[in-house]
Parts: C-alpha cells; sequence; structure tokens
C-alpha cells in the first residue's frame, strides 16, 4: 500500500509535536541559528545551487549543496513516515520504554524533516510517495530489525554526503544531525541484537562508521520503500 507522508494521521502527529514547540523556538530546537539560517537563504540563491525538476528520468534532487540537502529530506521524510506509522500502530508487546524511547526517536525524525522542509524552501523536494507494505508493523522484530537498517543507512548516508558540502554551516548542521542519527542507530542495533550497537558489522577495522555514496543510498530506498520516481544523476558517486 503506497502512503502519502501528509495522511490525516500523519498530520495529527506532527501538530502534536509542533504545538509543543513554540514556532519562534523551531529553528533553535531543530539545530539551526539565525546566522546558519541567513547563510542557507543566502547560498540557496546561488547559480550554482539549483533546486529540483522533473525530467524523463524522473525528479531530480538539484544540484550543489542544494541536491544533498533534498537528499537528506528524502531520507528524513522516508524516517519520519516510518516511526509515525509505529506509533499510530504499536506492535504486539511494546514496552512502556520502548514506546517511550520510539516516541522521542518519531519526534527527532518529524523534526528533522521539517527542518529541511524549512530551510530548502522553494528548492525543497516535494512530499515523496511511499510503500511500507513489506514492514509487518503488529511484529516486534519486523518493526526494529526495519528501524535498525533505517538508522544505519541514514547514519551511513550523512557520513557518505557530508565530503561533498561546500558551505560550512551545511556541514556543521548535517554532523549534528548525523550525531543523533547514530544515537537512535546504537539504541535500536541493541534492541534487535543487544551488544551490537557498534559492532564489525557497521564499523571498519579502524573503528570508523562505514559510509555509502549518495546514489548507493537512493538505490536502496527507493528498491523497497520510495515510490516517486527520482532521477539521482545529479547526485555525487564517486
Amino acid at each position: 500500500m503506497k502512503e502519502n507522508l501528509l495522511d490525516e494521521n500523519e498530520m495529527e502527529i506532527r501538530e502534536s509535536i509542533m504545538k509543543t514547540i513554540p514556532r519562534r523556538n523551531f529553528l533553535k530546537v531543530a539545530g539551526l541559528s539565525t546566522a546558519a539560517l541567513a547563510v542557507f537563504a543566502v547560498t540557496s540563491c546561488k547559480k550554482t545551487n539549483t533546486g529540483p525538476s522533473m525530467g524523463g528520468k524522473g525528479l531530480s534532487f538539484g544540484t550543489g549543496d542544494i541536491a544533498i540537502l533534498n537528499f537528506a529530506y528524502a531520507l528524513e521524510q522516508l524516517e519520519a513516515a516510518f516511526y509515525t506509522k509505529v506509533m499510530l500502530n504499536p506492535y504486539t508487546g511494546m514496552s512502556a520504554e520502548e514506546k517511550m524511547y520510539l516516541g522521542d526517536i518519531t519526534k527527532h525524525e518529524v523534526l528533522h524533516r521539517e527542518f529541511f522542509k524549512t530551510v530548502l524552501a522553494g528548492s525543497a523536494l516535494p512530499t515523496l510517495t511511499l510503500d511500507l507494505s513489506s514492514i509487518d508493523f503488529t511484529s516486534k522484530t519486523s518493526v526494529i530489525q526495519a528501524a535498525s537498517a533505517f538508522e544505519d543507512l541514514g547514519v551511513q548516508a550523512y557520513n557518505g554526503a557530508g565530503q561533498y558540502l561546500v558551505t560550512p554551516a551545511y556541514l556543521v548542521i548535517a554532523g549534528q544531525i548525523v550525531s543523533v542519527e547514530g544515537r537512535h542507530a546504537a539504541y535500536l542495533r541493541d534492541l534487535n541484537k543487544y551488544g551490537s550497537f557498534a559492532d564489525s558489522t557497521i564499523l571498519d577495522m579502524n573503528a570508523l562508521e562505514m559510509s555509502k555514496k549518495p546514489q548507493a543510498v537512493i538505490a536502496i530506498a527507493t528498491t523497497t520503500f520510495i515510490k516517486t520516481k527520482l532521477d539521482a544523476s545529479t547526485l555525487p558517486n564517486s
């Protein structure tokens, strides 16, 4: 079943989260200072950073730093939609502690998504069409395995894309977000398999987190979950 991120149930959770944050404090909570916002506004207007466009191969991510930000925005849309569905349909046997932590993660992912939507403004990708039908939301095993996979992919995505950002403010904020995603990943890995929070499947021989290039990440995400036709050719792959 394909899903629109802004269905009525998702909107209800989004509005509930956003109501807890005064509008004037939204950017502060999301991790963006006034000075950084100014940098975003100016840089997004540069000719070297164009927004998304529709072509024969699908919807592009734009170019330059805007393409990288839209890449992150697409992943945050997917994560926010997934966790929102988890909280709307708790799996059988979800403990009070799991509900609390998964609720916190949901809030983080919705804020990350809204953050990118806000700073990208007219250069943002539209709401993507997703398909989460391969996940059994009634099963703890299915949900936690999916969540762990999403978080690991998200960390690898930010680590792989950071090197291509030109604007320092973007890199600082990406670093702040990936550190939060890393905390999510560690918790979910342990929930999925105790003691796997930093094992050899995600760390290399130098104890560094493995990374993936943007095109490789989009290929994984669009195979099953993102159904909007996307053209990743403007994203880095080398």
